[in-house]
C-alpha cells in the first residue's frame, strides 16, 4: 500500500529526536557510540513510536508531548533486534537490508550495544526536558519494563527459542507472539495514552485495539517469510521454516493465516469504533498498513 502523508511527517520528527536523544543518553565510546547509532538509526518503519504519538494526538494531546515516549519505545525494540540476531538467538547475518550488527562491527560489542540501548530507553523518559509530571513518568518507566521485560518481550523469546522443532497450539502460539511481538506494541498505545491523560475506558479499548494490532503484525510478518523475498523485506526469507520455527502459516496454512490476519484487522477497526469522542484516522491508517506492508 502507499503510505499515508502522515507517515513521512512522523519519521522525520522521530528519526530527529532519536538522534538528540541518542546524543543525550549514549556512551564516551566511540565504538560503542557508533554500533548504538547504526542499530537505532538504520531504517525501521517506527511503527511502534508512531503508534506512541498516533494516541496521543487522538486523545487530543500535542505529539511532542509524547515525544520522549515514543522513542523510548524505539531504543528497545532496537536493542531487542540487535539481541535476537545474534547466533546465540536466531543467528541473522541481515536485518533491514543491511549487515546485523555483530556482523557489522562484533558480537562482544553486539551484546554491549544492546545493553546501552535498553538502559538508555528508560534514561529518556527520565530526562527534565519531558514535559510530562514526575507521577507520568514513573508510569511510563513502569510500563515499558513490564512490556519489556520477563512478563513481556523477553518472555516471548525465550518462549520462541524454546518452541523450535517442537509442535505449538495455536494457542501457545498466540501466547508466545502477544509477548513478543505484542506487548511492546500494546506498551506503545497505552504509553501515547498516558501522555494523553486517557480515562479508563478509552484506554480499555485502545489496549484491545493493540493486542490485536500485535498479532496482525506477527501473522503478516510470518506470511512475509514465505510469501516475501529477501530483498524486499530487507531479511533473510524462509528463515523461519529453516529453522523449523512455528507459525501461522505452518498451523493454518497460508490462506488461513491471510483469513486471520483479516479477522484481526476487523478487530483493530471494531475497538476504535468505542473511541467516539476521537479522532482515530491515523490508528486505523497503522492498521491497514501493517496487515498490507510488504516488508
Amino acid at each position: 500500500m502507499n503510505k499515508p502523508a502522515f507517515f513521512d511527517v512522523y519519521r522525520a520528527e522521530i528519526d530527529t529526536a532519536l538522534s538528540r536523544f541518542l546524543d543525550q543518553t549514549s556512551t564516551s565510546d566511540a565504538r560503542l557510540t557508533n554500533a548504538m547509532r547504526y542499530s537505532l538509526l538504520l531504517g525501521g518503519k517506527r511503527i511502534r513510536p508512531m503508534l506512541c504519538l498516533a494516541t496521543a494526538k487522538a486523545l487530543g494531546t500535542d505529539s511532542n508531548k509524547a515525544l520522549h515516549a515514543a522513542c523510548s519505545l524505539e531504543f528497545i525494540h532496537a536493542y531487542s533486534l540487535v539481541h535476537d540476531d545474534l547466533p546465540a538467538m536466531d543467528d541473522d547475518a541481515l536485518r533491514r537490508g543491511q549487515a546485523t550488527c555483530h556482523i557489522a562491527f562484533d558480537e562482544a560489542t553486539a551484546i554491549l550495544t544492546g545493553d546501552a540501548l535498553q538502559t538508555s530507553a528508560f534514561h529518556l523518559l527520565t530526562l527534565d526536558d519531558f514535559q510530562q509530571s514526575d507521577s507520568v513518568k514513573l508510569a511510563l518507566v513502569a510500563e515499558l519494563a513490564q512490556a519489556s521485560g520477563g512478563r513481556g518481550m523477553v518472555l516471548g523469546q525465550a518462549i520462541d527459542l524454546s518452541a523450535v522443532g517442537n509442535l505449538l497450539s495455536l494457542e501457545d502460539l498466540e501466547h508466545m507472539h502477544q509477548h513478543k511481538t505484542g506487548k511492546l506494541i500494546e506498551s506503545a498505545v497505552v504509553m501515547g495514552a498516558l501522555c494523553g491523560s486517557a480515562n479508563t475506558t478509552s484506554v480499555d479499548a485502545l489496549k484491545k485495539y493493540a493486542k490485536a494490532l500485535g498479532l496482525a503484525f506477527q501473522v503478516q510478518d510470518d506470511i512475509l517469510d514465505v510469501t516475501g523475498d529477501t530483498q524486499t523485506i530487507g531479511k533473510s526469507a524462509g528463515a523461519d521454516k529453516a529453522l523449523n520455527k512455528p507459525t501461522y502459516v505452518s498451523l493454518l496454512g497460508l490462506g488461513g493465516a491471510q483469513d486471520k490476519l483479516a479477522s484481526l484487522y476487523e478487530t483493530c477497526l471494531s475497538c476504535l469504533e468505542d473511541l467516539t469522542d476521537s479522532d482515530t484516522s491515523e490508528l486505523k491508517a497503522i492498521a491497514q498498513y501493517v496487515i498490507e506492508r510488504e516488508h
